[in-house]
């Protein structure tokens, strides 16, 4: 990767859904197969210098710091959306002309490769924004990645706002992007957040660097299996079956 890349990883939740069983650690520090499952996402960024790879935390921020005190951190100081919490790294973006990998620190299965294919395509493709996503069979709550007849990215549809034929298309965004960092930061100026949610979406920069006259990709590079996020016991004991089959 000759071009400097930095990376944003999301790591500021809370994850109310898994503290059902009395554990008050954020999200990401909660493990799976003995390790947080932030450690998974930061091993397979391992491609990018420690010293680029800033972490968005919040919610007991502490606990994060504590464990990975040499990465750089931006805090979010409130849970406002996704598109929030990258404008919380702004200030130390501002000025940097390389490009800006931002993924999700509760993805414990990504692998660097994908993370790798994504920013070459990215590279290769000329885009202001690349998206990672993946292709499945199954009825997943991911937004829908939404092309024109000859392939073209167009805009991305939430499973919630999806009309029957949307939800019938079989790729998926996985909530993994890569920007220019520029066209990104200007982007995140603009965001509004007049939804149901009162939020900030980092799913509506696409479509604002398209207006812009920008190109926008989506590189299907995505296991199913990598895209799974962890949001309940349920499924942190399902990636940690996954992670220690992968062992064996």
């Amino acid at each position: 990767m000759e071009q400097e890349l930095k990376a944003v990883v999301l790591a500021a939740g809370k994850g109310t859904r898994l503290q059902t069983e009395g554990v008050t650690l954020p999200k990401v520090m909660r493990q799976a197969a003995g390790k947080p499952l932030l450690h998974y996402v930061l091993t397979a960024l391992n491609f990018i210098p420690q010293e680029n790879v800033i972490l968005v935390v919040g919610y007991r921020k502490e606990d994060v710091l504590a464990a990975y005190p040499a990465y750089p951190s931006a805090e979010q100081t409130e849970q406002k959306g996704t598109g929030h919490a990258v404008a919380s790294a702004s200030p130390l973006l501002e000025g940097f002309d390389g490009d800006v990998l931002v993924c999700c620190g509760d993805m414990p299965l990504m692998k660097r490769e994908s993370y790798e294919a994504l920013v070459r395509q990215h590279r290769e493709s000329g885009s202001a924004c690349t998206l990672l996503s993946g292709i499945s069979e199954e009825e997943l709550p991911y937004g829908r990645v939404i092309r024109d007849g000859a392939g073209k990215f167009l805009r991305i549809v939430e499973d919630k706002d999806a009309t029957p034929e949307e939800k019938a298309v079989r790729e998926l965004n996985t909530g993994v992007y890569v920007f220019k960092c520029a066209p990104l930061l200007a982007a995140l100026g603009k965001l509004k957040c007049d939804n149901a949610q009162g939020e900030y979406y980092l799913t509506d920069v696409p479509a604002l660097l398209l207006k812009e006259g920008e190109r926008v990709d989506a590189c299907p590079a995505c296991s199913v299996e990598e895209m799974l996020g962890v949001n309940t016991p349920a499924q942190l004991q399902q990636v940690e079956d996954m992670l220690l089959a992968a062992d064996r």
